[in-house]
């Protein structure tokens, strides 16, 4: 009775009534399906991984976790990239974003960031400046973090699922690797071409895959795993009015035309 909102994980859900600060969640309860000791009052926002919530208050900036406690849903702990709690809620967030495996709080303002959880899925962003970053996307995998005024971009994550903006600049590599999770970090920055994301547009991802793209000049860029949508080198995208992707395949169509 007065739910006014509902957020679901993989495994869990929180029905929230925003106006007396009370929630209720069901799922396994050794993970994010237990939320007894979290206090709802307030919150504006809650934010999902594949094995934990985060509930938001943006006025206060106060931030809470719960999901699976062998990991690192309490921020500081095992695999923690972030520093402190009391520095997250300082610092003023106002998007909170999500790999399957990290979360990545941000203040566009400030252009301060700080992410946590597994380094392979994006949870260390230590080397990432947020200063005047306009866009933050994820997948499943890896962070994009956009700045359209000046056309750069910054990936993190797992490098072959999309953490790394670019392409490998040596074919042979590219198709030995293609899809095999296992070496995604075997390779320096030295095997990939960097991308140019002057006049970028639109950012779509698939589960392994970004895909950026220019409207105005019908031009696109992908990176990524090739089997999920990393490759789109032979696609000519003028004219096309939306672009829809699930977890392996993205789809382009001009409404205009029905191609």
């Amino acid at each position: 009775t007065g739910v006014t909102d509902v957020y679901s994980s993989p495994r869990a859900f929180v029905a929230l009534n925003r106006n007396i600060g009370k929630a209720q969640c069901w799922g396994p309860s050794w993970t994010e399906g237990d939320c007894d000791d979290i206090d709802f009052v307030g919150v504006t926002d809650v934010y999902y991984t594949s094995h934990a919530f985060m509930a938001l208050n943006k006025n206060s900036g106060k931030t809470q976790w719960w999901g699976d406690t062998s990991f690192f849903w309490a921020c500081g702990g095992i695999m923690s990239g972030c520093s402190d709690l009391e520095s997250i809620e300082s610092m003023g967030v106002t998007e909170v974003h999500s790999t399957e495996w990290a979360f990545l709080v941000l203040n566009k303002n400030s252009g301060k960031g700080q992410c946590w959880g597994s380094d392979s899925y994006g949870g260390d962003c230590s080397d990432v400046d947020f200063v005047g970053v306009t866009d933050v996307y994820s997948n499943g995998y890896a962070f994009m973090a956009l700045n359209k005024n000046s056309g750069k971009g910054h990936c993190w994550g797992r490098v072959l699922n999309g953490g790394r903006c670019g392409t490998f600049e040596d074919e042979d590599i590219r198709d030995h690797l293609d899809g095999d999770y296992y070496y995604y970090d075997y390779y320096t920055s030295d095997a990939y071409i960097d991308m140019d994301f002057a006049g970028i547009t639109d950012v779509y991802s698939t589960h392994s895959a970004f895909m950026a793209l220019n409207r105005n000049t019908g031009k696109a860029q992908c990176w990524g795993n090739e089997r999920s949508g990393g490759d789109c080198g032979d696609m000519d995208f003028l004219g096309v009015t939306e672009v829809y992707s699930n977890d392996a395949v993205f789809v382009a169509l001009d409404k205009n035309t029905g191609k």
